[in-house]
């Protein structure tokens, strides 16, 4: 399998893919070790992952490379990715003894009652490209701290990280066979499918999430689907900095190129301040420099796949031949790498497939509403349901929004961020199921109730 740099279009690395045999080998391993490493205290499977952080924040700077030359994210943005995923961990470790040992529920005269929370043995992560050491770490950390054997398979866009994270998590004390990574595209995920895991967990879009809730669903076993959004963000006539507001949000739309499931997707001005806050946006998104992702000062590399220029593309036009004005931007670089210029689209509408279908990448269309109720009415006519953001200066308002969106995450004047506090989640589109916090820990055990007397 070839590793292409998305930047220079370079071959970077050529690397052997997994078949039916060496993921068949792997699994039976994985399916031995897994009882001893369920055996294994919980306050040393703690302590190895503390040592898998730790080794991260060591290696900085050399994974950052190896992040941005297969992926194409500036590198400031890689180091940002890396230390983001540390403090996931932190979180995850430093709250595991808490969500994942047994608790005693009645203790009474002759009585007790008990909740274990045991593993569920052998788990597949079929992970993502755009933040593979975040959405990797969303499942893998948890997984193996709750005593699993993890088969991860990193996209293809991100293999050369993948095997770094193995690399990695292995010097830091998980056993050999403990953690295995496959290495391929689509065959080498239908090989998972076919395989009897434990569990499935899968970060990625609606299209190839519901491909393989469908796929494993005979086996009865636990499928948790990350998938995308159409994000929507509101911005109040109450603002009290437009400007800022307006930087903010444009952060929130083309950060790492656009390429998050929760990054804004389309947003909703008060007609109010509809022109002003059109034009700071404007103006922020012309401030950002776009070129090699190795160079500094970088804000926009190259999309991470080539594919997505056409998708991209197709969108702008459909929403130019409806009615949209382009404001900047609006079609790919010239040259080599998978660039694509940051774009903003105004006049635009539900009619448009850049307001309906999500984009993952560097557009986003705006569109201005005379009052709550109609942004509010806009915000939900979507199939997705992963994030929705409001600001304005009156927390009752957004919050009286927000409580009427059927999303799994709510924002107050901010937006595209993640906490490992709080669970991690999509409705209808966006997928089901949760990763961080409580519930994310919780997410790879099977409760047991012991009812006990004596």
């Amino acid at each position: 399998m070839k590793i292409i740099n998305p930047a220079t279009e370079e071959i970077i690395n050529d690397i052997a893919e997994d078949n039916a045999t060496s993921i068949g080998k792997k699994f039976l391993e994985l399916k031995a070790a897994q009882p001893s490493w369920a055996k294994t205290p919980l306050t040393n499977r703690i302590e190895v992952l503390q040592k898998f952080a730790a080794l991260l924040k060591a290696n900085i700077e050399p994974l950052a490379a190896v992040l941005t030359s297969e992926v194409g994210k500036p590198l400031q943005q890689s180091r940002n990715e890396i230390n983001g995923a540390c403090a996931r961990i932190e979180w995850l470790t430093c709250n595991a003894a808490k969500y994942l040992s047994d608790e005693t529920m009645v203790e009474q005269p002759g009585l007790t009652e008990r909740i274990a929370y045991e593993p569920l043995g052998v788990v597949a992560n079929i992970s993502a490209w755009n933040y593979p050491y975040l959405v990797g770490v969303n499942v893998f950390v948890p997984a193996l701290l709750a005593g699993n054997a993890v088969m991860y398979k990193p996209s293809e866009f991100s293999s050369l990280t993948g095997l770094e994270i193995e690399k990695l998590l292995k010097e830091a004390g998980v056993p050999a066979s403990v953690f295995h990574v496959a290495i391929g595209a689509r065959e080498v995920g239908e090989l998972l499918l076919n395989t009897s895991f434990d569990g499935y967990f899968f970060t990625g879009s609606y299209k190839t999430g519901k491909y393989i809730y469908e796929r494993v669903a005979a086996k009865m076993v636990p499928c948790q689907c990350e998938l995308g959004g159409k994000d929507p963000l509101y911005v109040a006539d109450d603002v009290a900095d437009i400007k800022s507001v307006a930087a903010g949000t444009a952060d929130g739309a083309f950060y790492n190129n656009g390429q998050s499931c929760c990054a804004v997707e389309r947003i909703y001005v008060h007609e109010k301040i509809y022109d002003a806050y059109v034009d700071e946006f404007v103006n922020e998104v012309k401030s950002w420099k776009q070129g090699k992702p190795t160079e500094a000062g970088i804000y926009l590399g190259p999309l991470s796949r080539k594919d997505q220029l056409n998708v991209l593309q197709a969108q702008v036009d459909d929403a130019v031949k409806k009615g949209a004005n382009i404001l900047t931007g609006g079609k790919p670089v010239d040259g080599k790498g998978y660039f694509f210029q940051p774009t903003v689209l105004v006049n635009v509408n539900h009619t448009m497939e850049i307001m309906r279908e999500e984009s993952f990448g560097p557009v986003i269309g705006i569109m201005k509403v005379k009052d709550d109720a109609e942004a509010m009415a806009l915000m939900k006519d979507t199939a997705y349901g992963l994030t929705a953001a409001v600001y304005s200066q009156n927390q009752k308002r957004a919050e009286d929004i927000l409580q009427q969106i059927n999303a799994g995450t709510g924002y107050w004047n901010c937006c595209d961020r993640v906490s490992a506090a709080v669970p991690w989640s999509g409705r209808n589109h966006s997928g089901f199921g949760a990763t961080l916090s409580h519930a994310g820990l919780r997410a790879f055990t099977k409760p047991k109730a012991y009812h006990l007397r004596g």
